[in-house]
C-alpha cells in the first residue's frame, strides 16, 4: 500500500512526530541531571545541548543536496535508523561531557538525514502549484514533536533516571522508518551542476533572506529551547511557590503553543505579505525577549504570561520563512537551497544553545537573576538580525 494527495503530508506530520521524539531530551534533562552529576558549568551544558544542532549542520549540506539526485525517501530512511541507533548509544554509554558529546552529534547527523529530505520527499510528492500550507504544516508539526519530546523525556527520566529517557525515545525515528515505507517512489529531475555547488542558491536573493532569516529564528528558538527548563526550574527554587506551572508543564505548553503560532504567522504571511508579517513577528519577540530579561527577578505570575507571549512570537515565524524558501528556490536547486537553509539555521541554533550558555557563565551563573537578564538581551538581540536580513532581500528582489 502506497500514500498519496492528503495523505502524504498526514503521514510525514506523523512521522516527523517520532522522529522528533529524541529531539530535546538533552536539554529536558540538562538542569536536573546531567549538570549536577557530569559537574558541568553553562558553557560545557550549552555545548553538549548544542552537539546535536552542529552534527546536525555539519552533514545537512551533503545530505539534502542529495535530494536533488536520488529519491529523498532513501536519505529519510538512512537518517532516521541513524537518529534512532545515536540515541541509544547515548543512553547506555554516554559517561561525561565529550562522551555525551559525541553521541549526540550522532543525533544531529541523523535528524540531518530526516528534516530537511523529509521536507523533500513531502514536496516532491505534492501536486504542482502553492505548496504553503503542507509545508507549513510539516514545520509546525516540528513543535508538536518537541513538546511531546519534552514530555516524555523528563517524565521518564523523573520515574526511571535519565538514561531511560534515551531508551524510550530512540524508539521515535522508527515510526519514520515506517512512513517510509508507504511513501511512493518518484523519480528526481536530471541533477544540475555539481552536487556542492551553493553558487545558483547564493545568488537567489529572494531564498538567501528567507534562509539568513531563519537562521536568526534559530538562534532564538534553540538559546530558548535548550535553557528553558533551566530557567523555569530557577524562578520555581527562587520563589519556593508550590505551583502546577512545574518546568514540565511549562516547557511542555511552550513547545506546544509553537504549532498554532507557526500556522496563524503562515496565514498571516499570505495576507499581509512574508517579509512585513516575519519582520513583525520578530520585532514583537524581542521586545518580550526584552521584558522577560529585566523581569527576570520578579514573581513568576508576572513571568508566566510573558513567557507565553514568548512562546507565541519565537515560532510564529518558522512556517513562513521555511515555506518563503521553499517556493523561492529554483526547482532544480531546492535540495541545496533546503540544505543551505538547515546549515544556516543549525549552526546559529548550536551558536544559540552555547551561546547563552556562555553568557550565563559570564553573568554570574544560572542562579543569578542578572545573568538571566543577559541571556534574554542576548536572545533580542539575535533575533532582531532577521528584519536585517529581510530588508537586504527585499532591496535586492522582489517579495515572494
Amino acid at each position: 500500500m502506497t500514500l498519496d494527495g492528503r495523505s502524504v503530508v498526514a503521514a510525514m506530520c506523523v512521522g516527523q512526530l517520532g522522529s522528533l521524539l529524541p529531539h530535546v531530551v538533552v536539554p529536558s534533562i540538562l538542569a536536573a541531571f546531567l549538570i549536577p552529576e557530569w559537574h558541568l558549568t553553562g558553557a560545557q551544558a550549552g555545548l553538549l545541548a548544542g552537539a546535536g544542532a552542529a552534527g546536525y549542520m555539519l552533514t545537512v549540506p551533503l545530505l539534502a543536496a542529495l535530494t536533488d539526485r536520488v529519491d529523498a525517501r532513501k536519505i529519510l530512511i538512512a537518517g532516521s535508523a541513524l537518529n534512532a541507533l545515536g540515541t541509544l548509544l547515548f543512553g547506555v554509554f554516554a559517561s561525561g561531557l565529550w562522551s555525551g558529546v559525541f553521541f549526540n552529534a550522532i543525533v544531529g547527523i541523523g535528524f540531518a538525514g530526516a528534516y530537511m529530505p523529509g521536507l523533500k520527499a513531502l514536496t516532491d510528492r505534492l501536486p504542482p502549484g502553492d505548496s504553503s500550507r503542507a509545508v507549513t504544516l510539516y514545520t509546525s508539526s516540528f513543535s508538536l514533536g518537541v513538546g511531546l519530546s519534552f514530555l516524555v523525556s523528563q517524565l521518564v527520566a523523573e520515574s526511571w533516571g535519565w538514561r531511560s529517557a534515551f531508551l524510550v525515545t530512540a524508539v521515535g525515528p522508527v515510526v519514520m522508518l515506517l512512513v517510509c515505507l508507504l511513501l511512493p517512489p518518484v523519480e528526481p529531475q536530471p541533477a544540475q551542476g555539481r552536487l556542492l555547488d551553493f553558487a545558483p542558491v547564493l545568488q537567489n536573493k529572494t531564498a538567501m533572506g528567507f534562509v539568513l532569516g531563519y537562521g536568526a529564528h534559530c538562534f532564538e528558538l534553540y538559546g530558548i529551547r535548550t535553557w528553558l527548563v533551566a530557567f523555569w526550574t530557577f524562578i520555581v527554587l527562587r520563589h519556593g511557590e508550590a505551583s502546577i506551572f512545574t518546568p514540565i508543564v511549562v516547557s511542555v505548553v511552550f513547545s506546544l503553543l509553537a504549532m498554532p503560532a507557526s500556522i496563524i504567522g503562515n496565514e498571516l504571511a499570505l495576507k499581509f505579505g512574508r517579509h512585513r508579517a516575519i519582520t513583525a513577528v520578530m520585532l514583537s519577540s524581542a521586545v518580550v525577549a526584552l521584558l522577560i530579561g529585566v523581569s527576570a527577578d520578579k514573581s513568576p505570575w508576572l513571568l508566566l504570561p510573558l513567557l507565553l507571549v514568548y512562546a507565541l512570537t519565537v515560532p510564529a515565524d518558522s512556517g513562513a520563512l521555511t515555506s518563503g524558501m521553499t517556493m523561492s528556490a529554483d526547482p532544480r536547486y531546492r535540495g541545496a537551497t533546503m540544505a543551505m537553509h538547515s546549515t544556516v539555521g543549525f549552526s546559529l541554533s548550536a551558536l544559540g544553545a552555547w551561546g547563552i550558555g556562555i553568557t550565563l557563565d559570564f553573568a554570574g551563573g544560572p542562579s543569578n537573576p542578572s545573568a538571566w537578564m543577559a541571556a534574554f538581551i542576548v536572545l533580542a538581540m539575535g533575533i532582531l538580525l532577521g528584519p536585517l536580513a529581510l530588508y537586504w532581500s527585499r532591496a535586492k528582489a522582489p517579495q515572494v
